[in-house]
């Protein structure tokens, strides 16, 4: 699934071209993709819409079409936005794929631009989607959230809090907790552990305050490392610079599984942990 980098770096690139276009109009191919509108309705309030910007919540991704109208994608384990400019680059995110056909027989929506500019929302297990919300109906898709790991209300007091009022639960748990912290997925909270010589499955109960404090500044690290470098589910897709997400390579434990860890040469391990599969070092871990 797509996690917090993947979905601000599409969020940056397609400001650019997003931003100032009017909606000519929407082809809905899968209409469970819009519910719980239906494409008709969906279709008809979209049609002459003016996108003003674009924003991000935890993984969603939202289309702002003034104050009261916003486009809220979620992405999910196959998700796909695919921007294919009259003139330009395409440009991509979401699920890793080089399949980025536009329509393809996973495509579920289209937007047309008056422009002539296309975006499509490809979806290949289907469990994506797209909601038409108003401002009240926006706030209340995302009250539940936990704030977002790269803002100011996500403090080292914060992640101690956290662990001292579940100190059953695991880390990584805590961590993957969308109502807890924001945006983290899989990847990254194997990363931010290992970085942080902490097993993900410790209890949290059993962390220490300068644990705490070396996990909280390695998730903030290492999100702002894969936003700088594109992403890891993004590199295998052309970028609008023509450059491909390229964090992959500076993955340490994530999908290396038998691999010899990059710091002491011990087989990196992967278990099955908060339904997951879950990476780590157990050497430089503890």
């Amino acid at each position: 699934m797509p996690e917090l980098p993947e979905v601000e770096t599409l969020k940056r690139e397609l400001q650019k071209s997003l931003s100032g276009q009017r909606i000519a109009k929407v082809q809905v191919l899968w209409p469970k993709t819009i519910k719980p509108l239906s494409p008709l309705t969906f279709q008809e309030r979209l049609a002459n819409q003016k996108i003003s910007g674009l924003s991000r919540r935890a993984k969603m991704l939202i289309l702002e079409l003034g104050e009261d109208q916003h486009v809220a994608f979620h992405l999910k384990m196959t998700g796909q936005l695919i921007f294919v400019p009259k003139i330009g680059n395409l440009i991509s995110g979401g699920h890793p794929t080089n399949d980025v056909q536009t329509p393809g027989r996973h495509t579920r929506l289209i937007f047309h631009f008056q422009n002539g500019d296309v975006l499509y929302f490809n979806d290949l297990r289907k469990f994506g989607w797209a909601r038409l919300l108003n401002k009240d109906e926006l706030i209340s898709s995302i009250e539940h959230y936990g704030p977002e790991p790269l803002e100011k209300d996500f403090t080292q007091n914060y992640l101690e809090n956290l662990f001292s009022k579940y100190p059953k639960r695991t880390v990584k748990q805590i961590l993957l907790d969308q109502t807890l912290i924001a945006g983290i997925g899989n990847i990254y909270a194997d990363e931010a552990c290992f970085l942080a010589g902490i097993l993900p499955n410790r209890k949290a109960g059993k962390i220490t305050n300068s644990e705490s404090k070396k996990l909280h500044q390695k998730i903030i690290d290492v999100l702002n490392l894969s936003i700088k470098h594109k992403g890891t589910s993004s590199r295998n897709y052309r970028r609008s610079t023509g450059e491909k997400g390229n964090f992959v390579k500076h993955l340490n434990v994530y999908g290396r599984a038998n691999q010899v860890c990059k710091n002491c040469k011990t087989q990196i391990e992967k278990i099955k942990h908060a339904g997951r599969g879950t990476h780590f070092c157990p050497k430089c871990q503890k």
